[in-house]
């Protein structure tokens, strides 16, 4: 593709794959770890934990950092940092010293050190792509993170095979470092900054005011993440409930399914890459409609190979939830509040995903595993159907806008002094 001839694109494009791929790696390996460690499902539970949970509180904090600063400087920052803090952990392993309250340290403090660099990595692509080639870049983009995030996991057998978990840990600093150093050739445009910078306290407030001055972007995000909640734990939780019960309880099977899913998605995210979607916003709401609508018979599959091609097209579907969400909010949301805008996603994101397994257990628990996926396709439906409807009567009466935080954060400086605790958060 056209895109992929652009130097500062293809550089991103190459170097987030390659961190992609740590990523995925690093999930497996922290998971083994922990399992070498203790033997114990909860403990693995617990670093699984420490290594989202901080992201949930964490990133719309740094997402304003990624707004107020060099994007593309403070990216390489938290690469090198958490490239030096991985690499504590092969020298701790081999000396015998590597021990689970380390380990949950760690995990939580790379959560903490990495919270800007989703939003600042998805915000800078806005400073590289021309407007009109952002779906593109979003769907190119989205080809590569979850291709290499699938394949992080996969490595994990291979390697330690013919090596130690301190090369593969070694391996994954190699990952960060090669993030920062493609990120550091990458030429940006420069964007208007305000000429004086706005405190934490006073720069959220902004971002929010900017949001709600879009609703329609707004009710987008929104309802993305109450339907990951709805769903993504039915695909964890939901599909394990399904091969247990109605394909004979093998493994294989289980990570068949999931693998199907995720090679769909990557096509989804590939096919999309090409469409003109002239309404991003509804195409965005209406896929959970599509995702629902596979997702709803999922449960009455009597073979592997009926739940392979549902799960499939719900794969493919999930592409087309997020991928012009972020084109959206790119095109619609200022500049100077877009890291927060996608941000706020981020971290909604997170929080979906702590809580839909214990949803969707609870839902199993009370109705089986073939009713759940019957009410979760229904909801899906029902969700979509009432955003898409919002979104319509909000655009077709447009709202009058309040002035921003900004406007009156940027009037005479006498009333625009931000006090000294707010610059320090």
């Amino acid at each position: 593709m056209a895109l992929l001839r652009h130097r500062d694109f293809l550089l991103l494009f190459a170097g987030q794959g390659v961190s992609r791929l740590g990523d995925g790696l690093y999930t497996a390996v922290v998971a083994w770890l922990a399992w070498s460690l203790t033997h114990e499902p909860g403990e693995v539970a617990l670093v699984t934990l420490a290594a989202y949970g901080p992201a949930f509180l964490a990133t719309l904090i740094g997402a304003s950092y990624a707004d107020r600063y060099d994007r593309r400087r403070l990216m390489i920052a938290t690469d090198v940092v958490r490239a030096a803090v991985v690499a504590v952990a092969p020298v701790l392993l081999a000396l015998g010293l590597l021990n689970l309250t380390l380990l949950v340290v760690g995990a939580a403090l790379l959560a903490l050190i990495g919270a800007p660099f989703a939003p600042a990595r998805n915000a800078i692509v806005a400073q590289i792509v021309p407007t009109e080639r952002l779906l593109e870049a979003n769907g190119l983009l989205q080809v590569a993170f979850r291709a290499a995030f699938f394949v992080g996991p996969l490595l994990l057998a291979p390697l330690l095979a013919f090596a130690s978990l301190e090369v593969v840990l070694a391996l994954d600093v190699l990952t960060f470092l090669a993030s920062a150093a493609t990120l550091a050739a990458i030429r940006v445009r420069t964007t208007a900054r305000a000429e004086q910078r706005l405190g934490l306290r006073a720069d959220l407030a902004a971002g929010l005011a900017a949001l709600r001055a879009e609703p329609d972007v707004l009710i987008v995000i929104a309802t993305f993440v109450l339907a990951l909640v709805t769903a993504s734990g039915f695909l964890t939780v939901g599909v394990v409930a399904l091969v247990g019960e109605s394909f004979g309880g093998h493994g294989g099977e289980y990570g068949l399914l999931l693998g199907i899913a995720g090679v769909a998605e990557v096509f989804g995210a590939l096919a999309l890459a090409r469409l003109p979607l002239r309404n991003l916003a509804l195409t965005a709401v209406l896929a959970w409609a599509l995702l629902g609508a596979f997702r709803f018979p999922l449960g009455l599959a009597e073979t592997p190979i009926i739940a392979a091609v549902l799960l499939a097209v719900t794969g493919f579907a999930s592409a087309l939830t997020d991928i012009p969400l972020i084109a959206l909010v790119q095109q619609r949301i200022p500049d100077r509040h877009l890291a927060k805008a996608l941000g706020l996603w981020e971290a909604g994101i997170a929080g979906a995903l702590a809580v839909a397994p214990f949803a969707a257990a609870a839902i199993i628990g009370h109705v089986g595993v073939r009713n759940a996926f019957m009410l979760s396709g229904a909801a899906l439906i029902g969700l979509a159907a009432i955003a898409a409807i919002t979104i319509t009567r909000v655009t077709a009466t447009p709202i009058p806008r309040p002035p921003t935080v900004d406007a009156q954060a940027l009037r005479p400086r006498a009333r625009c002094r931000v006090r000294s605790n707010d610059v320090a958060a």
